[in-house]
């Protein structure tokens, strides 16, 4: 779960107590030694695909925390990416790991529901990891800004991971800390918003066609299969129309 270099149970506590922007602050330094941060093979996975999907030229990692996904988009994108997120600290860091890429790689501070970046200024939208900090209510908004950065023919692209199964122990666990994380935003003050059972495939694919999107979806089959034969992990690709749908 966690290495050594990673975040203490103190520290944890610390950072659970805190809003989720100075929580994240706190956990910037030790983030990339801690199981929240997107493996590499989900990563070269998605990055794959993408080569697949594209050619790109501007890429966009929203909510890219110390900028895992930046790193797919410069595989991607032949003119230049940009990570955006409201944690400072997790900026400094990806700053800090990112200072030899010169002028193609920026990082901005900014709020995924209001985002600081003109119309149509994007090919490509990435996000890992980051939507559990959603509530299923800010769901439109987020889609909608998302729909206003991309370019004509433009898409959003993030990995989601099938439900566990109820009879799995990773079931009972997820429940279990949406029910602590429930109960501790109900004590205390200020909020720090993270679901992990809080964004399904159906109502996710449901917003994004809302949004204007054109859903697809493509299998990860590096992950496997299900019993049911339905893959683990997938990946969705929302493209925003050339033409403004009717």
């Amino acid at each position: 779960m966690f290495s050594p270099e990673g975040p203490s149970l103190r520290e944890l506590a610390v950072q659970a107590l805190s809003s989720v922007e100075r929580g994240y602050d706190l956990l910037a330094p030790k983030f990339d030694h801690t199981p929240f941060r997107t493996p590499d093979s989900v990563l070269d996975s998605v990055a794959s695909v993408l080569r697949r999907t594209g050619p790109f030229e501007a890429g966009l990692d929203l909510c890219c925390g110390t900028g895992a996904g930046a790193g797919v988009l410069t595989r991607v994108c032949r003119e230049s990416v940009t990570g955006v997120d409201f944690s400072a600290g997790m900026l400094d860091v990806a700053r800090a790991r990112t200072r030899s890429a010169g002028p193609r790689l920026a990082w901005v501070r900014g709020d995924a529901r209001a985002l600081p970046f003109a119309p149509a200024s994007f090919d490509l939208v990435v996000s890992f990891g980051a939507f559990g900090h959603f509530l299923p209510r800010e769901l439109p908004g987020l889609f909608a800004q998302v729909h206003e950065v991309l370019r004509p023919g433009g898409c959003f692209a993030f990995p989601i991971v099938a439900p566990p199964r109820p009879s799995s122990p990773a079931y009972w666990m997820l429940h279990a800390f949406d029910a602590v994380m429930r109960v501790r935003n109900a004590l205390w003050r200020p909020p720090f918003v993270m679901y992990y059972r809080a964004f399904g495939l159906g109502d996710v694919r449901r917003e994004l066609e809302r949004a204007g999107l054109c859903v697809e979806l493509y299998a990860l089959p590096e992950f496997g299969v299900r019993r049911d034969g339905s893959p683990r992990v997938r990946m969705v690709v929302a493209r925003r129309p050339l033409q403004p749908t009717l």
